[in-house]
């Protein structure tokens, strides 16, 4: 059962007839009286009582006629769809902790008042577990920190975030004088990138943090730093979401090490109009920084 046997069918019952479906349908009477014989055959029921030349619609023929009508419709509705630039639809999105604590309120509050017929879904995890989860089809884009390889997905500048180190209140300078480093690092799962950016740091130095404690939220690991049990590497950004700064010190990074980009990134090729939305937003002056501007312009 294709969709073909389905409109002929559809236009037989409307019709009231085989010779003015075919007429409709601009196709000879014997391939529609073919074509329906065959989904006969094919669903093990007789859709149509026939008495000589006349066909009347059998029970299993109207039950057919309302999923036939539903079927159709759906796949007028996904032509549609697919032939308009309109963003409609679910849009599934993947976002870093970070992003989606700091940076996504704004934007996906924009993005619900430009386009309020689209339905997003959410989910947040670390750049490999999100690119992935692209490459397989469960996301239509994700909002990652570089790098990013480029072979498999087509990308665009988003955020630029300054990362520092963050401590307890009052802790001695980090990573000046030559002191020695703490000993305990704060971090996400292996595949976080600003956990890779601490241990980078670190190995730069000549040192190894002695304990890793691996935490699911900036919630915990802020809650954690403010008792003391460890330093982390954070976007400056999410500090704003923290209501107990002030039990917080922060150590800078130097200049080439304290910065990284946050990328919007899709499936090459895959770009709908979804997508296209987003990045049209990100671009905007709301939210495009000056450097941002020049490396889309330049793109």
């Amino acid at each position: 059962m294709d969709l073909s046997d389905l409109r002929i069918f559809a236009a037989v019952v409307r019709e009231g007839s085989v010779t003015r479906a075919a007429a409709r349908l601009h196709r000879v009477q014997s391939n529609v009286t073919t074509r329906i014989r065959q989904l006969e055959e094919d669903l093990g029921v007789a859709l149509f009582i026939r008495e000589g030349k006349r066909l009347h619609l059998a029970p299993q023929g109207h039950l057919l006629f309302g999923y036939a009508n539903r079927l159709l419709a759906l796949a007028d509705e996904a032509r549609d769809a697919l032939q308009d630039a309109k963003p409609r639809g679910t849009f599934r999105l993947g976002a870093m902790e970070s992003t989606a604590a700091v940076r996504l309120p704004g934007l996906l509050s924009q993005y619900h008042r430009r386009h309020p017929e689209v339905v997003l879904e959410l989910r947040t995890g670390n750049p490999q577990v999100l690119s992935s989860a692209i490459l397989a089809g469960e996301l239509d884009a994700a909002l990652v920190a570089e790098p990013i390889v480029d072979e498999p997905f087509e990308k665009t500048p988003a955020f630029e975030e300054e990362l520092v180190i963050i401590a307890a209140a009052n802790h001695p300078s980090i990573g000046k004088n030559g002191g020695k480093l703490p000993r305990t690092i704060i971090v996400f799962e292996h595949g976080c990138p600003h956990r890779k950016r601490l241990e980078d740091w670190y190995a730069k130095r000549d040192e190894m943090p002695e304990r890793s404690i691996e935490l699911a939220s900036y919630h915990a690991m802020l809650g954690c730093v403010v008792a003391g049990m460890g330093v982390a590497l954070i976007p400056k950004s999410v500090l704003a979401t923290f209501p107990d700064r002030r039990l917080l010190s922060v150590h800078p990074l130097g200049r080439t090490e304290n910065r990284a980009w946050t990328t919007l990134i899709w499936r090459k090729g895959a770009g709908s109009a979804n997508v296209r939305a987003l990045k049209e937003i990100l671009q905007s002056p709301r939210f495009a920084s000056p450097k941002h501007v020049r490396a889309v312009g330049a793109a």
